[in-house]
């Protein structure tokens, strides 16, 4: 399978590494705007300077590959996505953000290809694991996910540096969310729902943020009683967060906020991604019972390239999707998180080196 990745910057050159050692990906084509993109040791990509708002060049890019994956920017992602849909090319792509998935999800109603937006770590792995793990409960009263990409250690007063899309990160501290409160959908604010959780005798706050849910609240909707995501971060963060975006009123504004983060807080690549999702519910005649699934993960070197932990569970996210894919076990249209099974996403070969126990 040929596989196009738009946007060659951390998490798409990632992707690239991942599927060097994949036997389903034949080669990778990897765009973008710049130029002189570092692919050593990537024996099966190569680089196409091309320009994803370049109708024409985006367009020539998509129809010489089985699938595309967009890892650029997530403002980019519809109109990725409506040259894959016009050309009849599967689309895969990382996008938190609700706006983008249900474009998407109207493209896909016309197309006989797949679409599988909010593939990665979360949206993306924690659906997969939240949905398996709810579906084998009968009856499910709480299925809590949460997911921090934090630094190993940080000294400043927001105890946070970094360590991946900044875009991404402002885009989610300031949209709506969802979650389901006694079997029904409802929308949640950014940065509220605070509560603390202790993993290994580390504590977390964690918070509402957008898009992680993914489509799991519209699954589960009259199934699961209480189902929600939340961001976790070391306690404190978020309290400065919703000085700077709520009361200084800096969300409409996440271009500026952007760039400040960009320019003063720095860039780790020490980092870990605490990964926890918790189903109460009973089995059918059974009594209460509480399953989990916990991790912890860092980085490594993978092809002698050196990866983060945000950048390499993002990656190894997508690329078990993609070699599901691959496999013909994803439908055609719309596919969501939800619907791929935990053993099947941990007996592909970065699922499960990656999320594997």
């Amino acid at each position: 399978m040929k596989i196009g990745i738009v946007g060659a910057g951390k998490v798409g050159a990632t992707i690239a590494t991942l599927l060097e050692s994949c036997k389903f990906c034949k080669s990778v084509a990897l765009a973008d705007s710049r130029a002189n993109i570092d692919l050593t040791g990537l024996k099966k990509s190569r680089f196409v300077q091309a320009d994803a708002t370049d109708k024409a060049a985006l367009a020539a890019f998509v129809a010489g590959v089985d699938a595309i994956v967009s890892a650029g920017p997530y403002f980019l992602n519809k109109p990725i996505a409506a040259a894959c849909a016009k050309a009849g090319v599967s689309y895969f792509d990382l996008t938190e953000d609700v706006g983008t998935t249900s474009y998407v999800r109207k493209l896909a109603k016309k197309s006989k290809a797949t679409f599988m937006p909010q593939c990665g770590l979360a949206p993306g792995a924690i659906n997969i694991v939240g949905g398996s793990l709810a579906s084998t409960l009968h009856h499910v009263r709480q299925c809590e996910m949460r997911v921090g990409a934090l630094p190993l250690n940080a000294s400043n007063q927001m105890k946070y540096y970094l360590s991946w899309s900044t875009i991404g990160l402002i885009n989610e501290y300031c949209q709506l969310g969802e979650a389901l409160h006694c079997g029904k959908r409802l929308a949640t604010l950014p940065l509220d729902g605070v509560d603390r959780i202790t993993i290994d005798g580390v504590e977390y706050e964690a918070f509402n943020t957008s898009g992680g849910v993914a489509t799991m609240c519209e699954t589960f909707a009259g199934k699961v009683q209480e189902l929600n995501y939340k961001t976790l971060r070391y306690p404190g963060h978020r309290d400065l967060m919703k000085f700077l975006l709520q009361d200084l009123n800096l969300a409409s504004r996440q271009e500026l906020v952007t760039q400040i983060f960009d320019q003063e807080v720095p860039l780790t690549e020490s980092d870990v991604v605490v990964f926890y999702v918790s189903v109460i519910g009973s089995e059918n005649g059974g009594g209460l019972k509480q399953r989990s699934f916990i991790k912890k993960m860092h980085g490594g070197v993978i092809e002698g390239r050196k990866l983060n932990a945000i950048q390499l569970t993002t990656a190894a996210g997508i690329t078990g999707v993609l070699e599901l894919f691959a496999a013909g076990k994803l439908g055609k249209g719309f596919v969501k998180q939800e619907s791929v099974s935990l053993a099947d996403f941990l007996g592909t070969q970065w699922g499960g080196r990656v999320y594997g126990k």
